[in-house]
């Protein structure tokens, strides 16, 4: 299909663009979660995503600690912790790419033919997680992770609350790669939903290791046009991949940049009783 012969279907679109918010808010609800979960207090669904989501605004600055810096000083005037603001935006960092990672991978799976070769890759994805689970072996696993993020690991962390969490950003992500899915075929293409979906989460993974780029900006569109280049052409997959940035960014950074004003309109506002 030639790019001039695009036909935006409105409705679809409308989906994408909605399915994706839904992503973004559910990734501010795991992180208050999380910090109930580490002793930190309980805080209210719309608090969570309000500080989450203009806390995200940091990704758009080179490095990867500006998001993490941002939660915690926001997180303050909440009465929590920055050690546990740290850890619950570390471990979500973490499990979100995790589950972009284990999404991602996924797109192997169509890759491969029909016989039973085709079923090692979903049984070693479900291996690694299961092994990752054990002890030992988580306790490893988030001490290195939280090594590279230069924090300090929480002491009580267990495996089981780690699952719960994971599952619940398994979910998110699972959201907002299918948006994404949405999003093309709004555009008017026929692509299969696993292929689609998985690219839109390997690329993001890919950019997010290219710690030089803001929120992997140019490395993850050139990963997401060799990823659907096979099944759009080199040029529609180009043109997917600069509208997919524009419409993560503007789904990500609107919101955000409203929590934020209405952050500094109630920070700034004359105390009624002087």
């Amino acid at each position: 299909m030639e790019i001039a012969d695009w036909d935006l279907e409105g409705t679809l679109f409308g989906a994408s663009c909605l399915l994706l918010l839904a992503g973004y808010f559910g990734t501010g609800l795991l992180w208050g979660y999380v910090v109930r979960g580490l002793g930190g207090p309980t805080l209210g669904g719309a608090t969570s995503v309000r500080l989450f989501m203009v806390a995200n605004l940091g990704r758009y600055v080179p490095g990867k600690v500006w998001q993490i810096a941002g939660l915690v000083a926001l997180s303050k005037e909440r009465g929590i912790s920055a050690s546990t603001a740290t850890a619950a935006a570390v471990l979500g960092q973490g499990i979100g790419l995790a589950s972009a990672t284990l999404i991602g991978f996924t797109s192997l799976w169509t890759m491969t033919d029909e016989s039973g070769w085709r079923w090692l890759v979903p049984g070693v994805l479900l291996g690694c997680v299961v092994l990752g689970l054990v002890p030992p072996v988580f306790h490893r696993v988030v001490a290195l992770w939280f090594r590279l993020a230069r924090s300090t690991p929480p002491e009580d962390l267990v495996p089981r609350k780690a699952a719960t969490w994971f599952v619940l950003g398994l979910g998110n992500w699972a959201c907002s790669a299918v948006a994404f899915w949405v999003l093309v075929v709004s555009l008017g293409f026929e692509v299969g939903l696993v292929p689609t979906a998985s690219a839109f989460a390997a690329a993001y993974v890919l950019g997010y290791l290219a710690v030089f780029a803001p929120a992997g900006l140019g490395v993850r569109e050139g990963f997401l046009v060799a990823l659907m280049a096979p099944h759009l052409g080199a040029g529609p997959a180009g043109a997917v991949a600069v509208i997919a940035r524009l419409w993560t960014t503007v789904i990500e950074v609107v919101p955000a940049a409203a929590f934020w004003t209405g952050h500094l309109t109630r920070t700034h506002a004359p105390d009624p009783n002087p």
